[in-house]
């Protein structure tokens, strides 16, 4: 019986299985019923989340479209502030050129070509090479290089002809290098009587006269001690060390310091900033009808590629030049130093190391040097600079061995010195017989001036005449001192050399804000990582309040002085802090935006800050916050799109806020505008 008690057994298994089996399909299909019908409802629930908002982004547009001509109008009659200002300052100028005609100023006008003329050929014809007689000239002449490049860098294309852009910039350059030449006759003729200077203690002689622009240090080796090793400046605490085939040498040392830099190239040195292109108000309502499209055509073309905002009207001016800049003429300065004969051996042997200084030559226009680039394609050469990325700060120091001429000798009441019509002689270093490269380096010990901010230790670069470009190779064993603002370093030969600073150093800034502190006045704050710059605007000057870095207040011989925003731009740029970002800065930086009405002086809340999107086209305010995790372009609840940023910000904006916007002066619009656009603040944040 046991073999039918275990069959039975078997079968009741059998059916039980089958039976968990059914109630598993039938489980399974119930749920997959469940879920179609609840996909079934998400996906009607979505559609109609998307027709919904569909109709509402089609009523904004439409609203948008019928107010856009009135806002562009509004936009145009605002940017007529800005009209006003520039015909403001166009008048202000042909005053301040009238009552310079009418004081008999024996100053030259700088623009006027006999005048600039004249000036440089009397200076030729002087013949007093007195060192301080020179640096009192030269700064009338760097006033006038300075009015110069002020005029190339405020002027519109409609108050300046591209003849007289031609003009400045040859003026320029002609003025630079007279001044540079002066130096060296300067230099020359201290050199003929250096031994009626001799130093009692070590039968030397070393000088140093110095300036507001320019420091001038010079040191004779008379004795030619074979056991001299080192010299320093007192005064200026440069210093050098010489290897014993120059110890012995009649050679002498010059460090001539100038605050100002005259070597790099033009375009570097007369940066412009972009102007405002205000629309005619036909133009306006022509982009007005064109400008405008349906939401989900430009959600298509958005969704094509996010990063690329829906055709914007013209290309940026920063993705339309990169690198060096485009001018009606590019310029290619033989600014001539010592250090341009000294820069190698070859150039040295070849002529007799006789220092002139170099003509203006005029270089192929950019069209021709994109032809050649293009065809040519060198490797990058690591050593070269990359002005837009690394900007000499702190001036430029062109450090020399020259020869030293036979003395003056005294007999009796005659003095007597031979003549000779060859310049200032290079000495030659290194030597022939040691271009293999086993000759020993210099060294030299320069002190930073107290007047330049060096956040990061420098970039050491030599300047090389036959490329005109910066290089970092032939200079190494550098030492950088940040208490005792002091910098070490071992060249090859005699160089004329700057200290670089990143452009970008202070970018993309920690904070910004812009407050009121009175009627047609505010406060600029912008915070960087290493510095907290304040700058108080009135009227239509500017003036910087403070420069805090590691809460000590800096650079105090700047501050507390009314200027012109352009003027503001370049001391803070001459100061080493630079907030003032280049054509292609954007290369170089990640980037955040961010903006919040702030009409009282007190600091900000988190809270306050939203979150705007424009494309060139359309402006909204976004739903996201900084803290959120993704992006995302959907708009804030009750708002809408404008045309304009300007009138995004007025749906949140007080009245107080437009009351101070309409009424402001428009002077004091015009320098806002300035800072605004030279810093952009809104873009680097």
């Amino acid at each position: 019986m046991a073999p039918k008690k275990k069959k039975k057994s078997d079968t009741k298994k059998k059916a039980e299985l089958q039976r968990l089996q059914r109630e598993e399909e039938e489980r399974t299909r119930r749920e997959q019923e469940e879920a179609k019908i609840q996909a079934e409802i998400e996906e009607a629930a979505r559609l109609e989340k998307e027709r919904l908002e569909q109709e509402m982004m089609a009523k904004l547009a439409a609203k948008d479209r019928e107010r856009r001509e009135a806002e562009l109008a509004e936009l145009h009659s605002l940017e007529q502030k800005f009209v006003t200002a520039e015909q403001w300052k166009i008048d202000y100028r042909e005053h301040a050129k009238w009552e310079h005609y009418l004081s008999c100023d024996e100053n030259p006008d700088p623009t006027v070509l006999r005048e600039i003329n004249t000036f440089m050929s009397l200076w030729r014809e002087d013949q007093n090479k007195d060192i301080k007689l020179v640096m009192e000239k030269g700064e009338q002449v760097l006033n006038l290089i300075e009015k110069l490049q002020l005029l190339l860098l405020d002027a519109s294309s409609n108050q300046i002809t591209e003849k007289e852009i031609v003009q400045y910039q040859e003026s320029i350059l002609e003025l630079q290098n007279m001044l540079h030449e002066k130096y060296n006759g300067a230099t020359e003729h201290l050199l003929k009587t250096a031994c009626m200077y001799e130093d009692s203690e070590t039968g030397n002689m070393h000088a140093v006269i110095k300036d507001k622009n320019v420091t001038f240090c010079i040191w004779v080796n008379l004795k030619k001690e074979v056991r001299f090793e080192s010299h320093v400046f007192c005064d200026a605490q440069h210093g050098f060390d010489l290897p014993k085939s120059l110890a012995v040498s009649s050679v002498a040392v010059r460090i001539l310091h100038t605050h100002y830099d005259h070597v790099s190239p033009l375009w570097l040195q007369c940066q412009s900033v972009p102007k405002l292109e205000v629309l005619d108000s036909k133009e306006l309502t022509q982009d007005s009808k064109g400008d405008v499209e349906e939401p989900g055509e430009e959600g298509n073309k958005a969704s094509e590629d996010p990063s690329m905002p829906v055709e914007e009207p013209s290309m940026p001016a920063e993705e339309k030049t990169c690198g060096r800049r485009k001018s009606v003429v590019s310029f290619q300065e033989n600014i001539s130093s010592i250090a341009d004969v000294n820069e190698t051996g070859e150039e040295a042997e070849k002529k007799s190391e006789i220092l002139d200084v170099s003509s203006l030559s005029l270089v192929q226009e950019p069209l021709m040097q994109e032809e050649t680039s293009e065809k040519e394609e060198p490797k990058p050469d690591e050593n070269i600079v990359d002005l837009q990325q690394f900007v000499p700060v702190g001036g430029v120091y062109h450090i020399d061995a020259l020869q030293v001429p036979y003395q003056v000798k005294q007999i009796k009441d005659w003095s007597m010195v031979e003549l000779r019509s060859v310049g200032l002689e290079a000495y030659p270093y290194p030597p022939e017989e040691a271009e293999d490269g086993t000759h020993p380096p210099i060294e030299i010990t320069l002190r930073l001036s107290d007047n330049v901010m060096y956040f990061t230790t420098p970039v050491v670069a030599r300047w090389d005449p036959a490329g005109q470009q910066w290089r970092t190779d032939d200079i190494s064993n550098i030492t950088y001192e940040t208490e005792k603002k002091n910098i070490t370093f071992k060249m090859r030969a005699f160089y004329t050399v700057a200290l670089l600073q990143d452009a970008h150093i202070n970018m993309p800034y920690q904070g910004w804000q812009l407050q009121p502190t009175g009627t047609d006045e505010a406060l600029l704050i912008v915070t960087t990582v290493f510095a907290v710059i304040q700058i108080q605007i009135k009227g239509n000057h500017c003036m910087l309040s403070s420069v805090v870095v590691e809460e000590k207040q800096v650079l105090s011989h700047i501050t507390g002085k009314w200027i012109s925003p352009l003027n503001l731009r370049e001391v803070l740029k001459k100061a080493g802090v630079n907030i003032f970002p280049g054509e292609c800065s954007y290369t170089y930086l990640s980037l955040n935006k961010k903006v919040s009405e702030h009409l009282k002086a007190e600091s900000v809340k988190d809270k306050d800050w939203s979150l705007y999107l424009f494309n060139g086209q359309k402006a909204q305010k976004l739903k996201i916050t900084e803290s959120s995790e993704a992006f995302s372009e959907e708009i804030e609840e009750d708002s809408e799109f404008h045309s304009t940023i300007y009138h995004m910000l007025k749906d949140f904006s007080s009245k107080e806020a437009i009351n101070k916007v309409e009424t402001a002066s428009f002077l004091f619009i015009d320098v806002v505008y300035q800072l605004l656009l030279t810093t952009r603040v809104l873009m680097y944040s």
